[in-house]
């Protein structure tokens, strides 16, 4: 379902723009539909009194939690089954935010992610994003919205940006508190700025290096570093936000220091931060997750060097840690993994 199909739906009900606005301000605040005192607008109308417990029922069918591990970290994986019984993964983060999953696999096939190895399943609704959400506020509060978990957001973009639109609006998310993560698409580029909601941008760059990059990234469109990072200064300065850049470390691959040195060269004077996430090592795939003191280290070379770097540990990463695992093992039938994780304090 796509959330314009919904608003129609309700206006062919008889729903008012009022009675849609608000209706759709509770769904997003996982409320009852007809929540809020009447004082707040007009009654809703009698065809959508009668058919709210249908709709209701349709709209909870939409994603359902079928498992849910929590974490040290105080972030919990949730495995969500859509309606058709496919499923995604959405993570709750601590300090109130969540990571929510765009597609059923991914097409970009990075070498290094769980996700992308069976290709691209399917597409998931503007409809099916926004209830990932929902079943998060259920939990706990919601204040930041990263579309980071399975899938290229640059791929479903029409569905993405329809769910931007609904939770910077009815959703009660500040637009910097939304977060688009991409490969770097250049569509990307010519749709943000044009919505009425603009959210944050985060840029999976993972090497300075054009060759490594269509290396690691196989299926990503061919943008030389140098031209991302332009791109997305451009954003920046458009909309007031610095863009995240998100650089997987990978043992022996791209934490050397001629690595750094390129990563000094692209961003020097760029508003923007660079996110460090050491990999989470995937038993079967032939990438390893650096020592944290080294991960720490290139940090604070890159601080010193004038580089605005955080060091960041994936959430959950005791449980299912990287992105699509949980999936798989649910696929295969096996019990999640518990690893044991380093302290870092």
């Amino acid at each position: 379902m796509r959330i314009e199909h919904l608003r129609q739906r309700l206006a062919d009900l008889g729903a008012k723009p009022v009675h849609v606005q608000r209706m759709l301000r509770a769904w997003t605040h996982a409320l009852p539909l007809d929540a809020g005192p009447s004082r707040r607008g007009p009654a809703l109308p009698a065809g959508v009194v009668a058919a709210l417990p249908a709709l209701e029922a349709e709209l909870a069918e939409l994603a359902r939690v079928r498992d849910e591990h929590p974490g040290e970290d105080g972030s919990a994986r949730l495995l969500v089954q859509l309606g058709d019984r496919q499923t995604v993964e959405s993570v709750l983060l601590p300090r109130d935010g969540l990571c929510v999953s765009s597609q059923v696999g991914c097409a970009v096939g990075c070498v290094f992610c769980m996700t992308g190895r069976d290709g691209l399943l399917r597409q998931v609704g503007s409809a099916e994003i926004v209830a990932q959400v929902v079943l998060a506020r259920a939990r706990r509060p919601v204040k930041k919205v990263v579309f980071m978990g399975m899938g290229e957001p640059a791929h479903n973009l029409d569905n993405v940006m329809e769910a931007i639109q609904l939770l910077g609006n009815e959703g009660g998310i500040g637009h910097k508190n939304l977060v688009f993560s991409t490969v770097g698409d250049p569509r990307v580029f010519e749709r943000l700025p044009q919505g009425p909601v603009k959210p944050a941008l985060a840029l999976s760059l993972h090497t300075s290096r054009a060759d490594l990059r269509t290396e690691l990234l196989p299926k990503a469109p061919r943008i030389d570093p140098r031209d991302l990072v332009e791109l997305g200064e451009a954003y920046a300065r458009s909309t007031g936000y610095p863009i995240q850049y998100q650089w997987t470390l990978l043992d022996g691959i791209n934490d050397t220091p001629e690595e750094l040195d390129g990563i000094v060269r692209l961003l020097t004077g760029k508003y923007a931060i660079m996110n460090m996430i050491p990999y989470n090592t995937i038993p079967d795939l032939p990438y390893r997750r650096p020592a944290w003191e080294k991960a720490a280290d290139i940090a604070r070379q890159l601080h010193r060097r004038g580089i605005l770097t955080k060091l960041r540990n994936s959430a959950g990463q005791d449980v299912d840690g990287g992105c699509g695992q949980l999936r798989a093992r649910s696929i295969a039938g096996e019990a999640p993994v518990r690893v044991i994780k380093r302290q870092t304090g």
